[in-house]
């Protein structure tokens, strides 16, 4: 994928478009890649926007939740928490745990 690939994914989590981002997974986007102009994991970007269903796509797609993103320098989880984003939180903490 190009670098502009990930703009236009990026894209997709901010406007909620789970069936845009689905497409780039069957692409092979990997959806652990920091690209090095953005700096966000896709799942923290998907975080911030509070999409838990693309969450849960990226998280049944291999998200690794150990992560620490580049931008915010901590991992997915700890950045739910910074948000005291709840629903999040028991999501991801059902993959961890």
């Amino acid at each position: 994928m190009s670098g502009g690939d990930w703009k236009t994914m990026f894209k997709a989590i901010q406007d909620n478009d789970i069936e845009l981002v689905k497409m780039y997974l069957r692409l092979g986007m990997d959806p652990n890649y920091q690209h090095p102009e953005v700096m966000a994991l896709p799942i923290s970007e998907s975080i911030r926007y509070n999409n838990i269903a693309i969450i849960e796509l990226l998280l049944a797609n291999g998200a690794d939740l150990s992560i620490i993103e580049m931008e915010s320098g901590v991992t997915p989880l700890k950045l739910a928490e910074n948000r005291n984003n709840k629903d999040i939180i028991a999501l991801i903490n059902q993959f961890v745990n």
